[in-house]
């Protein structure tokens, strides 16, 4: 028996005998020769039968030629695929370059199916997304929604390698917490053992700085996160996955941001090198290797800019809404060239209690990073001192009693220290063009969504 070949491997091998296993994608039974596109998880390739069709009665037995019964039974189960049906073929393969999809092409000796699909299939090109969500395991099969976890293996890939490279310990911290991680806002509670009470991780925020003051120095983790958060946005998600990194012995945030920069810089260089032309085909995008360093602008200044360009942003807070980000990122682009942007210097109202403060403008050490006008990360320098972490927590309203677990971590010593949290999905819908995170997530968890 043949060994098993993929498809993007059959242009380098010689023609002759073939064995390929995948998913049929279409059909075409024509009266004297039929085509199959076979589609595995790396490409896709024709296969072809020359059609024979029922034939009447031999005049001397009243009989069918029996050599023709095998090529007929295949003639018939080829005419009876249905789309979807995994199978195996056996064959011979021929170089022809005539042959669009990948000039190569498989003369069918024999088929194997492993698993015949229902001749329906419940989606369409033109579903809407719920529908097309409803049956995700379908819709991934295209070729374009296979690209973007390739895309996302080789971004996860090198970011990890970035770290590696630099002496970073890979932690992978509890996703269920004895008490909230940040606030006590978008909890998902979870029952435990003995009327016991547990809170899904909102970010592995306390975690993180446990390692530093366990004296890990450099931490990353990419891991689930879970937010009890009500929003319907294109942006948002109750479960997603998140990149966190955190390093010690630093002076400020701006740390932080340039280890961010160059990681996002070699990650994107080894998207681009992999998948840029396959990208530009498929979502007709460009992979833009960020220079560095991004541009950086404060928060105040943000404001003014946006305002300039004729928004009056509604928020009262101080911050950024969706369309200030989306502003500030086109006043980047056409200023920096750039597509990222670092937004610094936040007010302590705006940002979380741990957050260190700069004792001379009482501006929070911290930055939003946004790509392409949306929010990708927050990052900052924490504050390792207790005493000024207890007082910080009052003025949030927390009790300092209910946040001793974490309050301990700092009262036996701790270093500077800061990172940041970026969620994957962001970047992905980014970086391709695409206009929702559920198009990129394997399988989306929304507020009305939890299958499949």
């Amino acid at each position: 028996m043949s060994e098993r070949v993929l498809v993007n491997q059959l242009k380098s091998l010689p023609a002759g005998a073939v064995e390929v296993s995948g998913w049929v994608e279409t059909v075409r039974d024509q009266k004297k020769v039929q085509f199959v596109v076979l589609r595995d998880e790396t490409g896709a390739v024709q296969l072809v039968n020359p059609a024979t069709r029922p034939s009447a009665p031999s005049a001397d037995s009243g009989t069918e030629v029996d050599q023709d019964a095998a090529a007929l039974a295949l003639t018939e189960t080829i005419g009876a695929l249905a789309t979807g049906t995994f199978l195996t073929v056996r064959g011979e393969l021929k170089h022809d370059e005539r042959v669009k999809l990948g000039g190569v092409e498989i003369k069918v000796g024999e088929l194997v199916i492993a698993a015949a699909a229902n001749p329906e299939t419940p989606i369409a090109a033109d579903s809407s997304p719920d529908k097309r969500m409803d049956w995700r395991f379908i819709d991934l099969r295209q070729r374009r929604n296979n690209l973007i976890f390739r895309v996302q293996t080789t971004l996860e890939h090198a970011m990890r390698t970035y770290w590696v490279e630099r002496d970073y310990i890979e932690v992978h911290s509890p996703k269920l917490m004895a008490s909230p991680s940040e606030s006590n806002a978008e909890l998902f509670e979870v029952p435990y053992f003995e009327d016991k009470t547990a809170y899904l991780a909102q970010s592995p925020q306390f975690f993180k700085q446990m390692a530093q003051v366990a004296g890990f120095g450099k931490i990353f983790e990419i891991a689930p996160a879970f937010r009890a958060d009500p929003s319907f946005t294109s942006r948002h998600a109750t479960e997603f996955t998140s990149i966190d990194a955190e390093i010690s012995w630093i002076d400020s945030h701006e740390d932080v941001a340039r280890m961010q920069e160059e990681l996002l810089h070699t990650a994107f260089q080894a998207v681009a090198d992999k998948h840029g032309a396959e990208i530009q085909e498929l979502f007709g995008v460009e992979v833009q290797v960020p220079s560095v360093p991004f541009p950086r602008v404060p928060l105040a200044e943000a404001r003014e800019i946006v305002a300039a360009r004729g928004y009056d942003i509604p928020r009262t807070d101080g911050d950024l809404d969706p369309e200030g980000e989306r502003q500030i990122a086109a006043h980047v682009a056409e200023t920096f060239g750039h597509q990222f942007v670092f937004i610094t210097d936040y007010h302590p109202e705006i940002r979380a209690f741990y957050h260190m403060r700069d004792e001379e403008t009482g501006l929070t050490k911290s930055y939003d990073l946004l790509f392409n006008g949306v929010e990708i990360t927050t990052g900052a320098q924490r504050e390792h001192r207790v005493d000024v972490l207890i007082e910080q927590a009052k003025e949030k309203g927390l009790d300092p009693e209910h946040l001793d677990f974490y309050l301990d971590f700092f009262r036996f010593g701790a270093p500077p220290h800061g990172g940041f949290g970026m969620g994957l999905a962001r970047v992905l819908m980014l970086l391709l063009g695409e206009s929702s995170i559920r198009e990129v997530t394997y399988l989306f968890r929304g507020p009305t969504r939890l299958a499949p």
